[in-house]
């Protein structure tokens, strides 16, 4: 004989109650946290943009998510066995049973990290080729257009246009952007790619020179020059790229892909230009010399020139053969004249008896007889052809005889009568599979319903909207209630004893009477 459970007061949850309340406790208890702990099983962004992976010690682990939207914002993102400090909102995942914390900011575990994660990353790109010295361009010697990717409001922008001014003043554009913080690196890279998009001849001219600039600073404060997108951006630049971040002792992973690094933004400007009065004297000193070598040149031809005219015989010795030969031509010129004219007229002569009137009278006889003969072909080609197609028109006209007509109406008339016989089975057999499933849908509809555990005894028990009530936590003492049952409907109202639900007495409206029960202690569920 198996023995009956003991009644308990204990409530009955579902699981997705207790794990609702699960959830808000955790929240309401412990907020916002800070966790320190390293990076287990990232993989990189899913293909939604989240990030999901685990954050453990050597006694614990702890899941993690950062969302799509803050992950597009983090200045450091998780690394595979980095120690990182993670910042953001404890909770529960009820869809498996697991607490997890939402990150809302991802930062290394100390300087000593930063300095791991930088050297990493620079082993990872000179392992891709990024900095090696034949991938570097030169500088040009003279820039018309410079542009300078700095903050448009510190001293660095100042010093430069300063230098440049003194030295060689040209033009030069500046691309603001903000040199520190969570979205300096991609502001860098995003100025250095559009100077590269720049058209030829746009409105704009396209800077031949690019420089980066900063003031020094800590670790921290240059890290967005470390960014593997501005180093990759820095790498496909096809404009001469200069690198003036920090002072001589700074140094950043855009100083080994820049084209040439320089110690201090103004060390960027010298190197950018030369000076304008030193090339100033430079060119006075080479016109100088090209003036004077002119001159020597031109004496020592002249005098060579001289002294080959000496050299050169008088006009009259170098035209007497030629004068010559001329006069000789001359002589025989009226002869050459009269023997060319009589061999024209002689050509002519025999080309005259060949243009008779005999052979056109020839060739027009034969074109007539070849026409009249395509005359008699044509018109017996057109007897043909009315004749066929009179053979034809009999033909067809014979074929149209009311019993031919007859025949093929009938023949159709059957043909429609066999496609009527099958449309009508088709439209049988469609309309009996409709009502079957129908009838399942009926079936299953009202196997569903909650009407059919009502049958069994159960309740339904809404507020004044109409609406089903699942916790009673959220409701005050007092409150209206409906209670549906199998037969009908009941109003009630809430009453708490000590905190718990006691009992749920009927509304005066509608008098309902309380029956009555054995004398027990567990009371009633409403």
């Amino acid at each position: 004989m198996i023995d009956s459970p003991k009644s308990t007061n204990a409530l009955e949850l579902t699981v997705s109650e207790l794990s609702g309340k699960l959830k808000r406790t955790v929240e309401e208890t412990f907020g916002n946290v800070r966790v320190r702990g390293e990076i287990s099983g990232f993989r990189g962004p899913h293909s939604s943009g989240h990030c999901y992976f685990s954050i453990k010690d050597e006694k614990a682990r702890l899941e993690a998510v950062i969302w799509r939207g803050v992950a597009s914002r983090l200045k450091f993102m998780p690394e595979e066995g980095l120690e990182m400090i993670a910042s953001g909102k404890l909770t529960t995942y009820p869809g498996s049973s697991k607490y997890q914390i939402v990150i809302d900011n991802l930062e290394p575990a100390g300087a000593g990290a930063l300095m791991v994660l930088l050297e990493e990353r620079r082993k990872k790109l000179a392992a891709e080729g990024l900095f090696d010295a034949n991938r570097k361009q030169l500088l040009p010697f003279m820039p018309g257009v410079i542009g300078v990717i700095t903050s448009p409001t510190g001293a660095v922008i100042r010093d430069i246009l300063h230098r440049l001014s003194d030295r060689f003043p040209l033009h030069v554009l500046v691309w603001p952007v903000r040199v520190q913080g969570e979205t300096s690196g991609a502001e860098v890279a995003n100025g250095i790619t559009r100077f590269n998009q720049m058209p030829l001849d746009g409105p704009l001219p396209r800077p031949d020179l690019l420089i980066v600039a900063r003031g020094g600073g800590s670790l921290e404060d240059l890290w967005g020059f470390n960014d593997e997108v501005l180093v990759r951006a820095a790498a496909d630049s096809h404009i001469p790229l200069i690198s003036a971040v920090g002072h001589e002792t700074d140094w950043t992973l855009i100083d080994h892909v820049a084209d040439w690094r320089a110690p201090t933004p103004t060390a960027a400007a010298e190197k950018a230009v030369p000076v304008k009065a030193e090339l100033q004297a430079q060119l006075a000193d080479l016109s100088l010399r090209l003036k004077r070598a002119q001159v020597r040149y031109f004496e020592k031809n002249r005098t060579a020139l001289r002294s080959l005219v000496r050299a050169l015989p008088s006009v009259d010795t170098l035209l007497a053969l030629p004068r010559r030969r001329f006069d000789e031509a001359a002589g025989r010129l009226p002869r050459a004249l009269a023997a060319n004219s009589q061999q024209a007229r002689a050509r002519f002569e025999r080309t005259g008896l060949r243009l008779s009137h005999r052979p056109l009278i020839e060739r027009i006889t034969r074109q007539r007889e070849r026409l009249q003969n395509l005359a008699r072909a044509n018109a017996l080609g057109l007897y043909n052809l009315s004749r066929h197609k009179r053979t034809r028109l009999d033909g067809a006209t014979r074929r149209l005889t009311p019993r031919y007509i007859s025949m093929r109406v009938g023949d159709q008339k059957i043909k429609i009568s066999e496609w009527e016989t099958r449309l009508n089975r088709a439209m049988q057999f469609r309309l009996t599979g409709l009502k079957t499933q129908l009838e399942n849908s009926i079936r299953v509809l009202e196997t569903l319903s909650y009407q059919r555990v009502l049958d069994r005894g159960f309740a339904v028990i809404k507020n004044t909207d109409g609406r089903a009530i699942t916790a009673l936590g959220q409701y005050k003492d007092g409150a209206p209630i409906s209670i549906e049952m199998r037969d009908g409907n009941t109003d009630a109202r809430i009453v708490r004893t000590a905190g718990k639900v006691q009992n749920a007495r009927p509304a005066a409206s509608k008098k309902a009477s309380k029956p009555k029960t054995p004398n027990d202690n567990q009371g009633s569920l409403f």
